[in-house]
């Protein structure tokens, strides 16, 4: 309150998510704020997907005070804050449709357990040139800005500009960037964000998301995190490191172990792989997140675990020297257009499921997994994820452990929402088809 009158505020903005990850919000006057805190702000909940049913439709948006945020606002703008808000019922009970709250509820069993569990995602994203009118959407196909790969330095091409720009504009939101670089395909970037608690963090990655595409607008191209928008490159991933401590000290490090991964790491790796086909649909949960998941682009399809093999699920980076506190694992199959909320859950659901009940860790994945046959990787006990949403969501239904994390609210809405896009695609004929058929046949 402080801080919006010494910096003369005169509108909040209230965030919350849908089922999807789809950022959803409602302004406020400054005036209102105080009532907001106390008593939550009554909206519609029927009106956003996968939330109330009509008969049951309104919900309260309780903000969160540690969220709040001054907005940039360039030129000669009022300031605009925001703050991230809990979805209640009416009569203060947690709302089983809200994202954060089935976040929490995990985080709270981790606490249980004696765990904080921290994240630090890498997010991928492609920039596109508009058509025509700045206020239209990108051209289809869409067309790169840059034809740059790794690392590539250059000094006066446009999407490293916007990029340097939404990276600041971000440290002046108190948004900690780690890394920001260019990617492998032509006008694809990365912002890796500095590690923090899980929802602190699928927090950040909604207004990461939200930056992106604001500052690439104000430059009149198009920012987007869809999964694989080119063919024949490789997609965006959001590999996500994760961690869990105890007491303040890491507890996946242990000095003894020639990796450094306590037994707690151990098992915790262990659930991700046995729980991976599960959790798919949510980590992945778009059509075209499984044109990413492919050989030959980079991406993980089979479920295993190594150091420095990169073909791997699950990868363990080294432990620096003097860090034990860097000590984690890197999930590499997520994708930056998934709920980041529902994502981090799951992650943290099948890594305590490994925990609680004592999986064991399989070997390494010592040889390039993509180069194997068929053969070879069964003979090794090396599945593979889902190939399709379809397929993924065949997993999903059938996981008790998912299903429970979720909520029964969040789970049918999900599947029920994920079969029906599915239905839309495989009725769709797409340019491949009348490139291939249209006069062959």
């Amino acid at each position: 309150m402080r801080t919006v009158e010494e910096r003369s505020v005169r509108f909040v903005q209230l965030w919350f998510s849908d089922v999807l990850g789809t950022a959803k919000s409602f302004q406020i006057t400054a005036a209102e704020l105080e009532n907001a805190l106390e008593e939550g702000m009554t909206f519609d909940g029927s009106a956003i997907d996968g939330f109330s049913r009509v008969q049951e439709s309104d919900v309260l948006a309780i903000p969160d005070a540690k969220t709040f945020q001054l907005l940039p606002h360039p030129g000669e703008g009022c300031p605009v804050a925001r703050m991230v808000c809990d979805v209640v019922n009416l009569d203060g009970t947690p709302f089983e449709g809200d994202p954060r709250h089935v976040l929490r509820r995990v985080m709270d069993r981790a606490r249980d357990l004696g765990y904080s569990f921290y994240v630090a995602p890498e997010l991928e994203y492609f920039y596109f040139r508009r058509g025509g009118d700045t206020s239209a959407a990108m051209p289809v196909p869409p067309e790169p800005l840059d034809r740059g790969s790794y690392f590539d330095l250059s000094t006066h091409d446009v999407p490293s500009e916007v990029r340097r720009e939404t990276v600041l504009t971000l440290e002046e939101m108190g948004i900690p960037v780690e890394y920001s670089q260019h990617e492998d395909a032509p006008s694809q970037h990365e912002i890796d964000l500095r590690y923090t608690d899980a929802m602190t963090m699928a927090d950040t990655v909604m207004t990461v998301r939200m930056v992106v595409k604001e500052v690439a607008a104000r430059h009149g191209i198009a920012a987007t995190f869809m999964p694989k928008p080119l063919t024949g490159v490789q997609g965006s991933g959001m590999h996500t490191h994760l961690s869990l401590f105890r007491g303040g000290e890491n507890a996946f490090y242990d000095v003894d172990d020639e990796y450094h991964l306590s037994v707690t790491a151990r098992r915790f790796i262990a659930g991700l792989l046995v729980h991976a086909r599960e959790m798919t649909a949510v980590t992945n949960q778009w059509v075209n997140s499984y044109k990413r998941l492919i050989v030959g682009y980079e991406a993980p399809v089979y479920i295993s675990w190594a150091q420095n093999n990169r073909s791997a699920l699950v990868r363990v980076p080294p432990t620096k020297a003097g860090k034990t506190e860097s000590t984690r694992i890197e999930y590499r199959a997520p994708d930056p257009a998934a709920n980041p909320y529902l994502a981090f859950a799951v992650l943290l659901a099948a890594g305590l499921a490994g925990i609680e009940c004592g999986y064991e860790l399989p070997e390494e994945a010592g040889s390039n997994l993509y180069e194997l046959s068929a053969q070879q990787r069964a003979a090794l006990g090396i599945r593979a994820l889902p190939g399709s949403l379809s397929e993924a969501l065949d997993a999903m239904e059938g996981s008790e452990i998912i299903a429970d994390v979720l909520g029964d609210h969040v789970f049918e809405w999900f599947v029920r929402n994920k079969r029906s896009e599915w239905s839309d695609y495989k009725a769709e004929v797409s340019e491949f088809e009348w490139r291939r058929y249209l006069t062959a046949l």
